[in-house]
Formats: C-alpha cells, structure tokens, sequence
C-alpha cells in the first residue's frame, strides 16, 4: 500500500504494525514520552465488511454493534488499552470540552454514556483513555507533561470556527493550572485543504473570524470569477491559529503530513465515499 503524505508536510506520523496487532497511526513528536499512550486508528486490521471493512469505530452508521465492540477490542490491545479504561466523547459538532475522570471509563464504547453534546475530553487521572471519532474531521491532541494533563478534540468546521481548541486549552487552565506555553499539540490526519470545498455560507463564518494572513492561510477562493463562488477550506491551519491565539507557542504545535481523503486505502472518508464508510478513532491516556 502506498501512503501518499502532504507535499511540503514535515514528517510527523508513522503507520504502527506488529505482529497480530491491528496497525495504528503512531505520533513520532510525542515518541519517548512514556507516560502517555497516543494513536490515530486506521481502517485496517478489523473485522467489519462491506463500505466498514474493516476496522469500523463507529457505531451509529449502521454496522454490526458486535463487530463495533470487537474492533474496539483490536485496536485497545494494539495501544495497551482496554475498552473498559476508554472515554468515547459524545460528537455533534459543537465546542463544548468536559473533563472525564474514571467514573466515566468505558462510557461509548461499552455502557451508555451519561453525557451528551461533549466533542472534547480533558483529564490528569492516569487510565483514563480519551476517545474521539473521525472521518475527515481533525483529532486535536493536547499534553501538558508539567502538570500531568491531557485533552483530546473532534473539530470539524463547527468546532474550528467556534475555536473548540481554545475552549480546550481554556478548560486545562482552568482546571489543572495548565500555562498554554507548556502544552504540546498535534492537529491530526483528517481532510486536506485541496479536497476540502464549502460554499459562501461556510467561507463567510471563517473570513469573519481570521484576519490578515492567517485568513489567507485558512481559506482562498476557489477558481474566482467562474460563477457561484466555492472556497478551500484548510482546518489544520485554522485550528493552528486558533491554538497560537489561545496562547500557545507555535513551536509546539505539531501539523499532520497525513490527508484522510488522499488515503482512502488506509483511512475512512466522508467526502471520498460521499458518506458510505465507518470511522476511526483518536486515542490518548496517561499512564
């Protein structure tokens, strides 16, 4: 299989295989940090079928609940988690971040959550897993190794625009003393600004939002002066800028070389399938 990287990209990913192990997408800035468990699933090494073939993480598309579960499984012991240490955050595309502790363990995956509309998870206690799904969305990794804190976030456009990754780094202030300078990030694979069209209404809610250039490194029009206008969205740039703006240092956010929809052999895309696919999953937990 060959992995097509973004162009220009500095290289900040690997693909994990072992023996027996379903492969998993590991984080080479976050190597060598031992209390931390860290990864972005793939498609591959599951027991799903069909457009969820095979490593299906999503369990609201219509596959088999029990192959769901057994994936889960798979991909746990690839990572050294179990689905009983896992917190699956409730997605709807909003900016609301709730810290977790291990009373929700297992929420998502095995028992029904108490919780709803979280799309970010942040926590200190070790064992705690934080669980996000994607499609083309962006995982947002989040590590404080000073205060021994961590948070993890599903931005879509929604999230990006209403800056659920300041909301983030605002919650960790908040509730660990986290300084946003000592914070290390990593904007996850998810879907490339060259295959990420939207119409004026979209545009118009980020052009409103970013100035100068960053909103030149956000969005640009596309084909101008052919008709109905259509734009290229970039949400690792956006979510870039929204991080720097929420006071951390450019030099330890870390930007993805992988594209969701460039892959479509290793990752599940929306866009790519025009919906007819399952989902991975982002992973993090302190150990």
């Amino acid at each position: 299989m060959t992995i097509n990287h973004l162009s220009g990209r500095e290289r900040t990913t690997k693909l994990v295989c072992a023996p027996s192990k379903a492969p998993y997408i590991g984080i080479l800035p976050f190597e060598g940090k031992e209390h931390v468990v860290s990864g972005f699933s793939t498609r591959l090494g599951g027991v799903s079928s069909g457009i969820y073939e095979s490593m299906n993480l999503a369990s609201s598309r219509g596959d088999d609940p029990e192959n769901v579960r057994r994936n889960f499984e798979l991909i746990g012991r690839s990572l050294s988690v179990s689905p009983e240490q896992m917190v699956y955050a409730h997605q709807t595309h909003t900016a609301n971040v709730m810290r977790v502790t291990r009373e929700y363990c297992g929420m998502g995956i095995i028992r029904e959550r108490s919780f709803s509309d979280v799309d970010a998870l942040v926590t200190d206690e070790p064992g705690v897993c934080l669980v996000t799904g994607h499609a083309d969305c962006i995982p947002l990794f989040f590590i404080d190794e000073k205060r021994r804190a961590i948070g993890l976030a599903h931005a879509g456009w929604r999230g990006t625009v209403n800056d659920i990754a300041g909301n983030l780094i605002r919650m960790m202030e908040a509730e660990f003393g986290t300084d946003p300078k000592d914070i290390e990030a990593f904007i996850g694979p998810g879907i490339c600004r060259d295959h990420y069209e939207v119409g004026e209404d979209v545009a118009g809610e980020f052009l409103n939002r970013y100035e100068g250039p960053a909103r030149d490194q956000v969005l640009s029009e596309k084909q101008p002066g052919t008709g109905e206008r259509k734009y290229l969205l970039d949400l690792h740039m956006a979510n870039f800028h929204n991080m720097n703006a929420a006071g951390m240092s450019a030099e330890n956010i870390y930007l993805t070389d992988l594209c969701t929809f460039c892959n479509p052999e290793l990752f599940f895309s929306h866009r790519y399938t025009k919906g007819q696919r399952g989902g991975m999953c982002a992973f993090l937990m302190l150990r």
